[in-house]
């Protein structure tokens, strides 16, 4: 048995036996890779997201600390085989102990004796500033949410005038070394479908890894129309008629699939993607487990059902009990998250109060 070391910050070392388990479910999947969301709260108010006015945030009590997150961690880490850990939001820049976060989970050692890959999700305001605190801790790379170039389709977009700080967050994460830099777009009809060749054109020239993403039914009650939404389809052909486009090998369980763009005139060669969640959905190769701020494990971003780990935590439940309720829940999780289909229903939750 490989022995792990759990850091929690403020607290001191500890070392625990890991056993053999995993997180498979009934369809023989196995989880690798933790969703880790660290708030719900945004600084943006992304008209995909939520509405206008915003939602009502958790009350913080109800938000788990920074030292229960990493013990969460440590469990998914040391006890179930997970390698991978994406922190994500709401916007997770906003939770202010994220560099200490970042350190505890940089500390764990996975079944093969490695640090765990460690990698956010954010929309890059303010990132420039804490660029250097997140990488000393051990933060790995970033995603980063860019649904226009125009200042004025970005503003509408997400109801915010901040598109500079955006890019000088992609900037910043660009020199810090945190590569590959990738960029996360929502494209809507009649929204921002000019802005595709522009972005990939600007990421290519940066050396970004671009990756456009149907519009999936995770925002404001009913504000999900799928005849808005820009399927895979159409996205790919738009490309083509400015990129000469290649299939990338070798995709796994990543849900984005890649392709080669051969150099251009106006760019080097580099990679678009395209996440199909709904024309194209992955679900069959999904290795993902999620756990929202408040601590309820999610087994799918569209479950209707939650499993409650911040109770038992609070009230003295071990790590292997911890782990017990962790891989009974994900041996019930779905084989598809069932979209298209008759009867689909959208979760009560949205995106960013699930953590994407």
């Amino acid at each position: 048995m490989a022995r792990n070391t759990i850091f929690a910050p403020g607290d001191s070392l500890t070392t625990v036996v890991t056993p053999p388990r995993v997180l498979a479910d009934a369809h023989g999947r196995v989880a690798r890779d933790l969703r880790m969301s660290l708030t719900d709260r945004c600084n943006l108010r992304c008209s995909y997201c939520m509405p206008a006015d915003g939602l009502a945030w958790l009350p913080t009590p109800e938000v788990l600390t920074d030292a229960e997150i990493v013990r969460l961690l440590g469990v998914a880490v040391g006890l179930l085989g997970v390698r991978k850990i994406r922190f994500t939001g709401g916007e997770p820049l906003l939770r202010r102990g994220l560099a200490g976060i970042i350190a505890g989970a940089r500390a764990l050692r996975t079944d093969e004796g490695l640090p765990p890959e460690l990698s956010l999700t954010t929309n890059g305001i303010g990132l420039d500033r804490r660029i250097s605190e997140l990488a000393a801790a051990g933060l790995g790379r970033v995603n980063i949410s860019l649904d226009s170039l125009d200042p004025a389709r970005y503003a509408a977009l997400a109801r915010r005038d901040r598109l500079d700080e955006v890019l000088a967050g992609l900037a910043a994460a660009d020199a810090a070394g945190l590569h590959p830099v990738k960029v996360n777009t929502v494209v809507m009809r009649g929204v921002n479908e000019s802005d595709v060749v522009p972005l990939a054109e600007f990421s290519l020239q940066h050396g970004y890894r671009l990756r456009f993403i149907e519009q999936m039914p995770l925002g404001p009650r009913h504000g999900w129309d799928r005849a808005s939404m820009v399927p895979a389809a159409e996205i790919l052909a738009q490309l083509r008629t400015h990129f000469e486009l290649t299939p990338a090998p070798g995709r796994g369980s990543a849900p984005a699939e890649e392709w080669l763009v051969a150099a251009g005139d106006c760019h080097p060669a580099g990679t678009v993607g395209v996440i199909a969640s709904v024309t194209g959905p992955f679900c069959a190769a999904c290795d993902r487990t999620r756990v929202t701020a408040d601590g309820q494990l999610r087994t799918c971003l569209f479950s209707h059902t939650e499993t409650d780990l911040r109770t038992p935590l609070r009230a003295g439940a071990d790590d292997d009990e911890l782990a017990e309720l962790w891989v009974g829940a994900h041996q019930q999780k779905a084989a598809g998250h069932g979209i298209g289909r008759a009867g689909f229903r959208p979760p009560e939750r949205t995106m960013s109060a699930i953590g994407g």
